[in-house]
């Protein structure tokens, strides 16, 4: 097989072609890495780079230096909208630790590694506080500085595959972050008006979102993500019956909104174990599913490319659980085969970390998954 470009390879990938290695990521949103475990990294690799992230970044994710992403061999290079000036100023709170709150109105405050949700706006909120609610603004054109230039560049100056990042969580997400997890579970059950209704007052804002992310970046992009945790290690948080009630019709809508705009695959994450979601999201037009976790239950590469390997294409797999911080170099090489070999079969694989690198992953550890993923061939596919 011919050696392809990264733009190539991914395209064929995900239009489940087999490709002359499997297309690996790193650096989106949802397949970054964090900044304790980068620091460790570009010490053992006596790269003299200074560790980058933006200090009110929840999940305090490394912004990535090119160098290493061309060492690992990352075919994707990745997009989003900015933040807007009004973004919450960083704070200390009564014990020191810094605290902001977003343009959503949601507090967050600094833990160790990340930043936790301490307090949800909305969470006394009648219909009419809905409507009282100061939301993000679309229109803001500072969301879009220089990213119709940035898109442009990466499409004529460089072969990657381009991948446009969600802008927030979804909005099955942005309603309980807003409102309290245990408050809007209430609301879908006790009062179902009120759940509809904020959920579409969410989803009329996310369309406007997605229709001017993509009128700049529609064109260029090979994936564009809408992330949404609807899973935990067991199961789905939501019934079946629930989410065809609550969330697949809206879904439905974004992800329709999405194909009038762009060619790109519609790529969706959710931790945990979506299983039984998953034809659902087929049926609406899912192309990609990350993160693959594969010790939530029923979550394995194997059993997913079996049943749904024709449809639907698969980025992840790497167990960030147990296997990346705990595992040794020798099994976390075994492992980035097993996945390959499994689900890179007739195509439909990304190769990257079942979500982010976590900081306590050594490097090590990160240093044998992508040897390992950028040195498997086709054949060793067949």
């Amino acid at each position: 097989m011919l050696t392809l470009n990264p733009r190539e390879r991914v395209t064929e990938a995900l239009n489940h072609r087999e490709t002359d290695r499997p297309p690996i990521d790193l650096g989106g949103t949802v397949s970054g890495i964090h900044n304790k475990a980068y620091s460790n990294l570009i010490k053992v690799l006596k790269l003299d780079l200074d560790v980058r992230v933006d200090p009110r970044d929840a999940q305090q994710l490394a912004k990535l230096d090119e160098v290493i992403l061309k060492k690992f061999g990352v075919d994707f290079r990745h997009v989003g909208l900015r933040r807007v000036p009004s973004f919450g100023e960083l704070k200390p709170d009564v014990t020191g630790r810094p605290y902001f709150i977003d343009e959503w109105g949601i507090t967050w405050v600094r833990n160790p590694n990340y930043y936790d949700m301490i307090d949800h706006p909305l969470k006394n909120a009648t219909i009419d506080d809905l409507e009282k609610h100061t939301f993000p603004d679309p229109r803001d054109p500072n969301r879009y500085t220089d990213l119709r230039e940035e898109i442009k560049h990466l499409d004529s100056n460089t072969d990657y595959a381009i991948q446009a990042d969600a802008f927030f969580g979804g909005i099955y997400e942005c309603a309980w972050w807003l409102r309290g997890f245990e408050e809007f579970t209430l609301d879908m059950y006790r009062r179902p008006e009120f759940a509809e209704i904020f959920l579409d007052k969410i989803l009329t804002l996310y369309l406007e979102f997605y229709g001017k992310y993509l009128d700049i970046v529609g064109p260029y992009i090979q994936v564009i993500d809408y992330n949404d945790d609807i899973g935990m290690q067991t199961g789905p948080l939501l019934s079946p019956a629930m989410f065809k009630k609550y969330l697949k019709p809206r879904y439905g809508k974004i992800f329709q909104l999405i194909r009038s705009k762009t060619k790109a695959k519609i790529f969706m994450h959710s931790c945990g174990s979506v299983y039984q979601l998953i034809p659902d999201l087929i049926e609406i037009g899912l192309d990609i599913l990350n993160p693959i976790q594969p010790l939530a239950t029923n979550m394995d590469i194997e059993g997913l490319k079996r049943n749904f390997g024709e449809k639907l294409c698969f980025h992840g797999g790497i167990d960030i659980q147990r296997l990346l911080p705990n595992g040794s170099v020798e099994e976390v090489t075994a492992e980035v085969k097993r996945v390959t070999h499994i689900g890179g079969f007739g195509g439909g694989l990304i190769i990257a970390g079942a979500h982010n690198i976590q900081a306590d992953v050594p490097p090590e550890n990160i240093l044998a998954m992508f040897e390992a993923a950028g040195s498997i061939l086709h054949k060793e596919c067949d």
